[in-house]
């Protein structure tokens, strides 16, 4: 299960050309597994978001990407954070995720939520339905995927999806298939759905929405007999490291103004908002941050890097310090 993931959300780096840029992307694939990192995973999007840069900037095809990382890589799980359900047909999915799964020898688990990016599905032709219908087909897909990765033939009468006499050859290598993660904070029907069906959970979000999501998914988890124990439970975050707290914090103003903010203007509760979703700081400052998120009750950390992950260094740096706070956690 994940304990240090990192998430690669960004795929413009200075100086790389296409021609160069996944050999850039399996290399950060490689120094995070090398460096600590037990998972790496990247987003389920075809744009680029809108916190992280315009939406032409680069972006892989989550499934074929994480193949070919799956071949640089021997140890290190590898999923999404997370896949849109809109986004493929279950069987398909299964189909993928499967792929991933028998490519990597066992190291992949399939993240999937209901989507919410309108501006993609507008662009490219997908279809978004409200949300309700959203959230039953991610549950029609969720129940898809668990069967066609255990049972040998899978017939599903679903209201949105229907498979007759399917099957999924060749067959998941780990025993089980593939761990599912359901992704996002929805009370009423998303942490729902992980108390019913996950293996991982995933939100992203504050560390002060941290203890009301647990203890909503704890309910969940009592209402369908479920310990909650068995679900691990981590939250995405930016990470913002420096050797030094002045790095760190030039490393964020960097940020703000490639986002066209300027660090001396911006409105003081904007930098309180994007920073309850970071850790920023120096080791001792990160690690503080990260003992608080454990302290929660998450069984994990997962970050990303907006400023440097294209920086190999600073990727080994960010994963040597997370895998000081595991173990100390651990003592």
């Amino acid at each position: 299960m994940i304990r240090i993931g990192l998430q690669i959300p960004n795929f413009t780096f200075p100086g790389v050309g296409a021609e160069d840029l996944f050999e850039r992307v399996a290399s950060i694939a490689v120094t995070a597994e090398q460096s600590g990192f037990d998972t790496v995973m990247v987003m389920d999007h075809f744009f680029q978001l809108p916190l992280l840069g315009p939406p032409e900037h680069e972006m892989f095809e989550a499934y074929t990407l994480l193949s070919a990382i799956a071949a640089r890589t021997s140890r290190v799980l590898l999923g999404t954070l997370v896949t849109g359900v809109t986004y493929r047909h279950p069987s398909l999915l299964a189909k993928e995720v499967t792929a991933l799964d028998v490519i990597s020898k066992g190291r992949a688990f399939l993240g999937i939520g209901a989507a919410w990016f309108e501006q993609e599905h507008q662009a490219l032709g997908f279809a978004f339905p409200p949300v309700k219908e959203r959230m039953d087909r991610l549950e029609e897909a969720i129940q898809i995927n668990r069967a066609l990765f255990r049972d040998e033939r899978v017939t599903f009468p679903g209201t949105y999806y229907q498979l007759e006499d399917a099957f999924n050859r060749p067959r998941p290598v780990r025993p089980g298939g593939p761990p599912i993660m359901v992704g996002g904070g929805g009370e009423r029907r998303t942490l729902l759905l992980a108390a019913k069906y996950a293996d991982l959970w995933n939100f992203p979000g504050s560390l002060a929405e941290a203890t009301r999501k647990l203890e909503v998914l704890a309910e969940h988890c009592q209402a369908v007999g479920r310990d909650p124990s068995t679900i691990n439970k981590t939250m995405l975050n930016s990470m913002i490291l420096g050797r030094t707290m002045e790095e760190a914090l030039t490393k964020r103003d960097a940020l703000f103004r490639s986002r066209g903010m300027d660090p001396a203007t911006i409105d003081p509760a904007v930098v309180d908002a994007v920073s309850s979703r970071m850790a920023i700081g120096d080791p001792d400052t990160v690690g503080e941050r990260c003992e608080a998120i454990l302290a929660a009750g998450l069984d994990g950390l997962t970050f990303n890097l907006p400023t440097d992950a294209h920086d190999l260094d600073s990727v080994a740096f960010a994963g040597e310090v997370l895998t000081g706070v595991m173990a100390s956690h651990r003592r």
